[in-house]
């Protein structure tokens, strides 16, 4: 007699790598982060919601994805994971698809960043995109509010350490 049970998918015990993003402890409103797992148990993302709405909803979610990651393979149009998960937050299940993307030089802190803006039907979604020197591609999406370049000067490595399960 066979036994059917009942396999969880494997939940990652936290990253391999430093997430870029805006140190929690500076941000003023509610903060609240995911981890993609992999079925081999390995972690193929990271992701941080920012929330400055008083619970409405997020302001922003910023993602780390790594070098193979499935979430980073789009299909034309298709909107990057960010974008998703932050219409997904915010309850709204309009189609939104990208229209066009513009690559823009951006400095931080000493180091020159080619910066691409996600161009979307949603207006009122703002995204941008950059590839870090370790193959990591950080991508941010904003409700409601443009992203501007002094951005990126708050943005830092947050340790792997901080994301372990534990």
């Amino acid at each position: 007699m066979s036994f059917l049970r009942r396999h969880r998918a494997a939940t990652p015990a936290g990253p391999d790598f430093d997430v870029l993003a805006m140190d929690p402890g500076d941000w003023p409103g509610n903060l609240g982060a995911g981890l993609l797992p992999a079925p081999d148990g390995s972690c193929q993302g990271v992701f941080l919601r920012y929330d400055l709405f008083g619970g409405r909803g997020p302001a922003m979610i910023i993602g780390n994805l790594p070098e193979g990651s499935p979430a980073r393979d789009l299909a034309d149009g298709q909107v990057p994971f960010e974008v998703a998960q932050l219409l997904d937050a915010l309850e709204n299940d309009e189609d939104v698809e990208v229209t066009g993307i513009e690559d823009c030089p951006v400095m931080q802190g000493d180091n020159l960043l080619i910066v691409r803006k996600v161009k979307l039907s949603e207006g009122r979604i703002s995204c941008v995109q950059f590839d870090r020197s370790d193959n990591v591609l950080v991508t941010i999406a904003s409700w409601d509010r443009p992203i501007t370049d002094d951005l990126y000067a708050l943005l830092k490595p947050l340790p792997a350490e901080l994301f372990q399960q534990g």
